[in-house]
């Protein structure tokens, strides 16, 4: 009886403080109109009676997740990293406060549609309810999200166009000290990076088993950066895909009607410019064709934390009319443009997700925000297309728009965006099939690609990858496919285009060395397997080990030669590594292989290893401790399933940290059917189910069943709520 009354007493209290905040009461509100539904591998189905609903829904189940990847990306995109990790992220800090201005964005905010600012308030709203419904959460940094902070990161892909900025150069030009070796490592370039971006593909009704249209959804971004859920509404949302963390829209996904993969593009987007500067009485101008222009100054105080409390540095921030400086070369300031539209960004995120066939996505394109990333499409009516990025300025071709150009001259400014019809476009092209890896779109439908000499130079500076060579291949050789053929013959494919075009060069090198050179004998055993192999990776293939170890260390001596000649680093080493380094990497990958695992006979499921022990934003890994193999590659080596895994110190097997992080394959007939994989799992807590449970199934391309009509999640549910209970 007496526990009865105390809670009476308790409940009345929480009433009467719920009446008189009117947040509170706004929460419960928005909760109510809220179903949650955790399937049975932990991932939020979210139902809500508005989008805003929904919006809000989802955000607190991300919170749920992994509310740590929420507010980090927060932290990061608003520039207040300094505020949770100290002095060494001051310049990273100011990289973004150059641009992230907390009081445009609140204009920009109270501007935007009204529609827009309903869900920036249930985004906002979302996560302040899981916070206060879950106080021994302690935010490292941000305590109460606001609505415009949705603004401040509306860019979906990792490494978005602000990061184009080198943090080292900030800081030499505006603290007047390089950075220290340890806050640049990041920047150090000391070996070939592991290839960002993502796998799409699309199959037309041709070239499909039950002739509906086929779409892979591969990104390859370092893991755990984003959540898999479904979010729906009575207003006619239904989206279900990768969302990253903290944002209110699918990134990557589909609905009952449509799909999209976003892939990073080679689009030049954005523009650096060297200004003439001068200084007049204690102000600087800049020189613009035959005009002295002054400078703009903004003043920005960037806060860190210390052992004594928090600190504050101020830094007199300078604009021209390309933008702010970021450094300086030669005696001239270094500044840069970029697109930055926060509000019709966020307005084609979230549109692009209720749209419903290939007419109505289009719509969303026309608002050119898609700035550093190409799309792959298909639909329900058969269409599968392919958009370049829409964010093209229009510049005169006569500089070199790879380099900073003079800001000088009135030549090098922008004009008006090249219109969609202007820039790379696809429509059923008459192969049945189109893709992107990343690369230039010129073979991305086989007979039926686009012609590079038909655009400007600026619309895209890459070339074609390994990745792109083995697409071309698999999806030309592979008709009547299924989402579990497109995935067991395409997407988790396992030949090596890489070493199919160097290894031939490697054993005709050891053919023709003499009998007398010791590479001949030590090397023996090694060509031989290396000679038979079919060139696919497997967890128990002996060759595949050997093969990464030689061309990794082929790669540490010639990684930036093939760039400086515009050739793919495969065509390099195939024609311009002598053949006595192709040997001499060889027997380095040999004695390497025995110094750490006793012998070079090696299975790479032995050294290829998946293992998540903690939730950190940096991975931590331990030889000590299980880990499980993973029989696909780097990207590196054209592996369109990638697994970006290296060895760490006092370490000897190699785990990833990036590469294959969410995979999903759709089949748009009248009823939906998918099959996905999310990296580990859908949980950041090292104590839920949900944390590793995917592990196997990643490691394995062995993808599960999507549960995206309501009916499909009877018998396949864990639990049913409302935010709050």
């Amino acid at each position: 009886m007496k526990k009865l009354i105390l809670f009476a007493i308790v409940s009345a209290c929480f009433i009467s403080f719920a009446a008189s905040n009117p947040d509170i009461a706004r929460w419960e509100q928005e909760a109510h109109n809220v179903t949650i539904i955790r399937d049975n591998w932990g991932i939020a189905h979210v139902y809500g009676e508005t989008d805003a609903d929904a919006v809000f829904g989802m955000e607190y189940a991300q919170a749920e997740d992994d509310f740590n990847r929420v507010e980090t990306n927060y932290i990061n995109a608003m520039g207040l990293l300094a505020e949770a990790e100290g002095q060494p992220k001051i310049y990273q800090d100011l990289r973004m406060k150059l641009f992230i201005d907390p009081a445009a964005l609140k204009k920009e905010y109270a501007e935007s549609p009204a529609w827009l600012q309903k869900l920036m308030n249930a985004f906002a709203d979302g996560l302040n309810y899981y916070l206060y419904k879950h106080p021994e959460v302690k935010p490292r940094v941000i305590t109460k999200f606001e609505p415009w902070m949705a603004l401040s990161f509306s860019e979906g892909s990792i490494g978005g166009d602000i990061e184009r900025a080198r943090v080292a150069d900030i800081a030499e030009f505006y603290g007047k000290e390089p950075l220290s070796q340890a806050a640049a490592r990041d920047e150090v370039e000391d070996g070939p990076a592991e290839p960002t971006g993502s796998n799409g593909i699309a199959i037309a009704p041709s070239d499909s088993a039950d002739h509906h249209a086929l779409l892979l959804i591969n990104p390859h971004t370092s893991f755990y950066f984003r959540s898999e859920l479904q979010m729906a509404s009575d207003e006619g949302l239904d989206a279900y895909g990768a969302v990253t963390w903290g944002q209110f829209f699918v990134y990557q996904g589909f609905n009952p009607h449509i799909g999209w993969m976003h892939t990073s593009s080679g689009v030049n987007a954005i523009s650096e410019y060297l200004e003439t500067i001068t200084k007049k009485n204690g102000r600087f101008y800049y020189k613009y064709g035959g005009r002295e222009l002054p400078i703009r100054t903004r003043q920005i105080t960037v806060s860190y934390i210390t052992p004594q409390g928090m600190a504050h540095k101020t830094f007199t921030a300078y604009y021209t009319m390309h933008g702010p400086v970021i450094g300086e070369q030669g005696g001239k300031w270094l500044t840069i443009r970029l697109m930055q539209e926060h509000i019709k960004a966020l307005i084609q995120d979230f549109t692009r997700t209720k749209a419903t066939n290939y007419k109505t996505f289009r719509q969303t394109m026309e608002l050119h925000t898609n700035s550093s990333n190409n799309t792959i499409f298909a639909d329900t009516d058969g269409d599968i297309a392919y958009f370049h990025g829409d964010f093209i300025p229009r510049r005169d071709t006569h500089f070199d728009w790879t380099k900073p150009v003079d800001g000088s001259n009135p030549a090098t400014n922008w004009g008006p965006l090249l219109t969609l019809d202007e820039t790379p476009h696809l429509l059923n092209p008459k192969s049945g099939w189109l893709y992107n890896s990343n690369d230039a779109p010129w073979n991305a439908a086989g007979v039926g690609s686009l012609k590079k000499s038909d655009y400007p130079i600026y619309v895209e500076t890459g070339g074609e990858s390994a990745r792109g060579l083995h697409a071309v291949r698999a999806l030309s050789s592979n008709k009547n496919l299924t989402i579990d053929t497109l995935l067991s013959s395409v997407a988790f494919d396992s030949y090596l285009p890489w070493f199919a075009k160097t290894i031939p060069v490697l054993t005709k090198a050891w053919d023709q060395v003499s009998d007398s050179d010791p590479l001949k004998s030590k090397l023996r055993d090694q060509i031989a397997a290396l000679r038979t192999w079919d060139y696919r990776w497997g967890v128990n293939s002996v060759p595949t080990s050997l093969a990464v170890f030689w061309g990794t260390d082929l790669m540490r001596h010639y990684y930036r030669e093939p760039k400086t000649a515009d050739v793919p680093i495969y065509d390099y080493v195939a024609t311009k590594v002598p053949p006595e380094q192709l040997l001499q990497s060889l027997a380095a990958a040999s004695d390497r292989l025995i110094s750490d695992f006793g012998t070079w006979k090696t299975p790479w499921g032995d050294i290829n290893r998946f293992q998540r022990l903690d939730d950190d934003i940096e991975s931590h890994f331990d030889d000590s401790k299980p880990s499980i193999p993973v029989m696909f590659t780097s990207s590196l080596w054209g592996s369109l399933a990638s697994f970006g895994a290296r060895p760490y110190p006092n370490m000897k097997k190699w785990y990833g940290t990036s590469g294959n992080s969410f995979v999903a394959a759709v089949d748009f007939g009248k009823t939906i059917r998918a099959r996905a994989v999310t990296a580990g799992g859908e949980s950041g807590n090292p104590s839920s189910p949900h944390f590793d449970d995917e592990a196997e199934r990643y490691a394995t391309g062995n993808l599960r069943e999507v549960y995206f009509y309501r009916a499909q999640l009877k018998g396949h549910t864990e639990r049913e709520y409302h935010p709050g209970e």
